[in-house]
């Protein structure tokens, strides 16, 4: 029961506010809040695909801050960038489950919304940055 408490309440979700600029994405946090997301962490995937993920980020008006998720990177980095950023996109089939553990525990510590990727492609990234500015137009809409 706590746990399922701790989902409605305790998870950000992914929508969005009005008054984005350059059809940016917004995402909800803890609070009910509506944010714009102007940098985001992601965490794991693969390096080779880091300039591309990049330019999808900046296509959306958003800066990609990378992690490795533990290869060449200290995991503990992730502590200390949690707090700058936004957001969190963490592809679940490219990192390392003591990666994944701390980002998860982290997003709590801080309230950044936590968003897990179904891979590392890029595509995977443009579809959730493409579904929060979605979201974000509907909810203006309404």
């Amino acid at each position: 029961m706590a746990k399922k408490q701790k989902r409605k309440n305790g998870n950000a979700t992914q929508t969005s506010g009005s008054g984005v600029p350059d059809g940016g994405a917004t995402v909800q946090t803890l609070g009910g809040d509506t944010t714009d997301i102007r940098s985001f962490l992601y965490v794991g995937g693969r390096d080779c695909q880091v300039a591309h993920l990049r330019q999808i980020a900046s296509k959306h008006g958003a800066e990609l801050i990378h992690h490795d998720g533990g290869l060449r990177e200290a995991v503990s980095r992730i502590d200390t960038v949690l707090p700058s950023v936004d957001c969190v996109f963490c592809p679940i089939d490219c990192i390392s489950h003591d990666a994944c553990l701390r980002v998860k525990t982290g997003c709590k510590k801080f309230g950044v919304t936590f968003i897990p990727l179904r891979n590392g492609s890029k595509s995977s990234l443009e579809r959730a940055l493409q579904t929060i500015k979605e979201r974000n137009d509907e909810r203006r809409v309404s």
